[in-house]
């Protein structure tokens, strides 16, 4: 029986400390990632601005080959709304182009709605390297509430990584 207390105490401990960290951990967390694509800006950015490109080089549209897809709007242009309802991998949300800047930056918000629900923004900006190179950053941004903000702490590990693959197979399909 002392042994199982001694368990339940540690246990209770862990938690307070972490609900104690997470106090001082900051809500809002940034990712970036980029990579040089070997195409002229403006080719690469008609080609990142239509959400639905995404299909070819993103690794969560390839998570589920059988997911729901469903779009409203034109395509390209603030307002285009697309959602998504898949399997347990891929979850159920949806994703808006909120604004765009010619050859420069999409800027879109993430409205995920199960498993949890949460919303964030993501960015593609796109910056001419020189005539024939451009340079792609790729931004997911958001804000955890107490006590979630510790994930803040392993966001870059678990959302960097898939942004960068992306960003390889963005590569791939373009220098095609």
């Amino acid at each position: 029986m002392k042994i199982l207390k001694r368990i339940l105490f540690v246990i209770l401990g862990i938690i307070a400390l972490l609900l104690i960290v997470a106090l001082f951990v900051k809500k809002e967390f940034a990712i970036t990632k980029e990579i040089v694509i070997n195409k002229p800006v403006s080719e690469v950015f008609n080609y990142v601005k239509y959400i639905k490109n995404q299909d070819n080089y993103s690794v969560w549209n390839q998570l589920d080959l059988n997911m729901k897809k469903s779009y409203s709007g034109t395509d390209g242009t603030p307002g285009f709304v697309y959602s998504w309802e898949g399997n347990k991998d891929v979850g159920k949300g949806e994703q808006e182009i909120k604004g765009i800047e010619e050859n420069k930056r999409v800027d879109i918000e993430l409205r995920f709605k199960e498993p949890m629900e949460a919303n964030n923004q993501s960015a593609i900006i796109t910056t001419p390297v020189d005539a024939g190179k451009t340079k792609v950053e790729w931004g997911f941004y958001g804000s955890s509430p107490y006590p979630f903000n510790l994930m803040n702490f392993c966001m870059d590990a678990m959302v960097g990584g898939d942004l960068q693959k992306n960003l390889d197979n963005l590569k791939a399909v373009m220098e095609k």
